[in-house]
């Protein structure tokens, strides 16, 4: 391979932050302190990064998701990070649930999207929109996402399925029967996170448990937030974060929106990154995980007493 070829390959700073979902200031830091990524640099200084260093980093971001820390592991080879983070993996209790997960990834790799969408679309109408959002999504985004950092898929292949769900959802969302009472819920996120899968699934929960759901996609501005939450007269506001999203630009942010919204908007924070958050952001609740948003709603209609509430 020439020259010309091998820099097409290379990834910049921005793109391995949102591949990895390790920050620029993490691979900053790394390169600093461990030498590990070293960057290469275009004519005009930026970093560039190789396919072998996103293939590492993938591997030491598995392993981080399960605790380790990135000192003592980053000087391991590939294959010997992908070991340890096989060996680390939790066991499946759904014994149908790895054939599933094999059963997508193959149609992945075979670039077969007709044969996903249509797989897709099967479950949710044999699960419900409920079941699918929560029982059958998690473990498959799970699988997919480490399937594609132990470089089995490509990322083209990850986005293919990244669509083909969120398709799936909102017909499973707009199949629904439209709710008008209480709560009035509204989903976005704020910008810079440009990953909204798991704001569709959060609303797929929420839409079957009758709430009434305005979404405003991916990357809304805080002032524009505050905004829509006034003229939609939203009793919460949901934001989502991925594990991409810088800890302390989450943190800030939203305290600075929950000083921006009226007091009688509640303001929940969900997605990976919540599980990190280690202080109390006062009036943000945090969702560790989809299912939470089921509870919290729950517990809003119990506190609120939400006219029509089912």
């Amino acid at each position: 391979m020439n020259d010309d070829a091998i820099h097409e390959l290379n990834l910049n700073i921005g793109a391995v932050e949102r591949e990895t979902g390790l920050s620029k200031d993490v691979l900053r830091v790394w390169e600093r302190r461990y030498g590990f990524p070293l960057p290469l640099r275009d004519d005009a200084g930026e970093r560039q990064y190789t396919l072998a260093d996103m293939a590492k980093l993938r591997a030491i971001k598995r392993l981080m998701d399960v605790g380790m820390r990135p000192g003592k592991i980053i000087a391991l080879s590939v294959d010997e990070l992908n070991a340890l983070a096989d060996a680390r993996a939790p066991r499946h209790r759904d014994a149908a649930a790895p054939a599933l997960e094999r059963e997508v990834i193959a149609m992945l790799k075979s670039h077969d999207a007709a044969a996903l969408q249509q797989a897709l679309g099967q479950w949710l109408m044999r699960q419900g929109l409920h079941q699918f959002a929560l029982d059958t999504l998690g473990p498959l985004n799970h699988a997919v996402g480490v399937a594609w950092m132990r470089g089995e898929i490509e990322v083209f292949e990850e986005h293919l399925y990244t669509e083909q769900v969120q398709a799936t959802l909102r017909a499973g969302i707009n199949a629904f029967p439209r709710q008008m009472g209480h709560p009035r819920v509204l989903l976005t996120t704020l910008p810079g996170e440009q990953h909204g899968l798991g704001l569709l699934m959060a609303e797929a929960l929420l839409v079957c448990e009758g709430a009434q759901c305005i979404s405003l996609g991916t990357q809304t501005p805080h002032d524009d937030v505050r905004r829509a939450a006034l003229a939609h007269r939203a009793d919460i506001v949901a934001l989502s974060f991925s594990s991409a999203f810088p800890l302390r630009q989450a943190t800030d942010s939203l305290a600075a929106l929950r000083r921006q919204l009226p007091q009688d908007v509640t303001l929940w924070a969900g997605g990976e990154i919540t599980r990190r958050i280690r202080t109390t952001i006062p009036g943000v609740l945090l969702l560790p995980d989809l299912a939470a948003s089921v509870g919290a709603l729950r517990s809003w209609r119990t506190h609120f007493g939400a006219p029509g509430a089912p």
